[in-house]
């Protein structure tokens, strides 16, 4: 089933030089395949991020792709010292950019094409969330 496949996650971008500049050289993304159209970087284990080329970018505020990672903390660190804004959140209680959601901390940031990247550290790894990760703004 499809349960047992990876995942790619699909962002759209207007300016795919910027969204290469952002999630190659800010992020520190491999860049896997480049093309007129799309840029697909590699993640952990087989997961990918495709970046689209798009017209009109995205149209809602809400969350496009997190990453569940192991110290959310020093995650938020590393991305602040790259020059990455983390997002304050007071309707979720953030500190210092940090929200407890219950079954993860969690933290948000927008890309160039203002598409909401969330970060995930779950409270119980052995827990999938279920469509944890929509809809952060």
């Amino acid at each position: 089933m499809l349960g047992s496949y990876p995942v790619d996650v699909m962002l759209l971008a207007t300016d795919l030089g910027v969204a290469r500049s952002f999630y190659g050289d800010t992020l520190g993304l491999e860049v896997l395949v480049e093309d007129e159209q799309f840029l697909t970087f590699g993640c952990g284990g087989d997961s990918r991020l495709v970046v689209t080329k798009s017209t009109t970018g995205p149209r809602e505020e809400a969350t496009k792709a997190s990453w569940r990672v192991d110290d959310l903390t020093g995650e938020v660190a590393e991305l602040r010292a790259r020059g990455v804004q983390i997002q304050d959140l007071p309707e979720l209680g953030t500190v210092d950019g940090v929200a407890d959601i219950g079954f993860a901390l969690a933290a948000w940031f927008i890309d160039p094409h203002h598409n909401w990247i969330g970060l995930l550290q779950l409270k119980d790894p052995g827990v999938r969330p279920h469509g944890a990760a929509t809809g952060a703004a």
